[in-house]
């Protein structure tokens, strides 16, 4: 079986790793064009394509993968099965009609629920309990098609959405292995997705990671775990120096009633840490980034740094 491969960021490694390890033959694969990274904004090959390269597996980087360069790439590698897994680009018919036995997809949710190009934040910053992973015939809508194995996992308490991405990559890998195996046997089941209990999220952005301190202290502590490692939650101090915006990793969230307003820093000192009152409770926040300064524990901050008390984050 000839397979081609589609994903690009760290997800999409353990999938390609567990193809390449069970002695499938992948004749090629397509990731998202070299990107500028870093200070010195270099061009940096994705974590998909040097895992290929290692492995002397030609790599194709279409612009748009459904453009006739695209289209013509894939024709040239004979594909008797596609696999994708956070490619990035949406397929076209006419891309899906190349390979014979169809595109299995890899998405990091429990299909139909969060659709989309994010599902593992999503998943943490809608309170969800249990996520997990789901192997599907690609079709040319987002992620439409239908379901063929589907494998769950509670979410950590203090889990962040980074922490999940690495554990759902390792599930999303062996699950794809197994439907490659149903689909070998003529064992697979295509289950048609149920589109009336679908949701879909946007895609991230840095603004999404605003904490709004008039929302209870469980949805605050689920948006920092949600957009960690990107895009990142934050708020800002307004000082003396202007607006300063602070970004927050991790937070505790305090029993009992607040005891300030919302966003009011109630206690900042080496002892305490960083307390801010929200809708509900007090939190801590206990990991954060100072502008200029490295991502560091709140309490050490203010071993060599004071903030004041009675001011209020998130407001000029």
């Amino acid at each position: 079986m000839r397979i081609v491969f589609m994903g690009t960021p760290d997800f999409a490694v353990p999938s390609l790793e567990a193809l390449i390890k069970n002695g499938y033959h992948v004749v090629g694969v397509f990731c998202q064009p070299d990107r500028p990274k870093g200070r010195g904004h270099k061009l940096a090959a994705c974590p998909v394509k040097e895992l290929a390269l290692e492995h002397n597996i030609p790599v194709f980087q279409p612009e748009r993968i459904k453009r006739e360069e695209g289209v013509q790439m894939l024709k040239a590698c004979q594909p008797d099965l596609c696999v994708t897994a956070a490619f990035g680009q949406l397929l076209s018919q006419e891309i899906l009609d190349i390979p014979p036995m169809g595109t299995i997809n890899v998405h990091s949710s429990l299909l139909p629920k969060h659709r989309g190009s994010a599902p593992i934040n999503w998943s943490v910053i809608m309170g969800d309990q249990v996520t997990g992973v789901t192997t599907m015939f690609t079709d040319k809508g987002m992620d439409t098609g239908d379901i063929l194995l589907m494998r769950e996992t509670p979410i950590g308490a203090q889990e962040n959405a980074g922490e999940l991405s690495d554990r759902l990559a390792v599930m999303g890998a062996e699950l794809l292995i197994e439907t490659i195996r149903a689909l070998e046997a003529g064992t697979l089941e295509r289950i048609p997705q149920d589109h009336d209990a679908a949701t879909y999220e946007p895609k991230m952005d840095k603004e999404l990671g605003r904490i709004d301190w008039t929302k209870r202290a469980e949805e605050i502590d689920w948006l920092v775990r949600g957009t960690t490692p990107w895009p990142g939650a934050f708020t800002t101090l307004a000082g003396e120096e202007g607006m300063q915006t602070i970004k927050v990793f991790a937070l505790k969230i305090r029993e009992g009633a607040p005891t300030g307003m919302p966003g009011e820093v109630v206690a900042a000192d080496a002892k305490q840490g960083i307390v801010v009152s929200c809708a509900d409770h007090d939190v801590e926040m206990l990991t954060i980034q100072m502008p200029g300064a490295k991502r560091m524990n709140a309490k050490d901050y203010l071993r060599g740094h004071t903030m004041d008390t009675g001011v209020c984050l998130g407001k000029a």
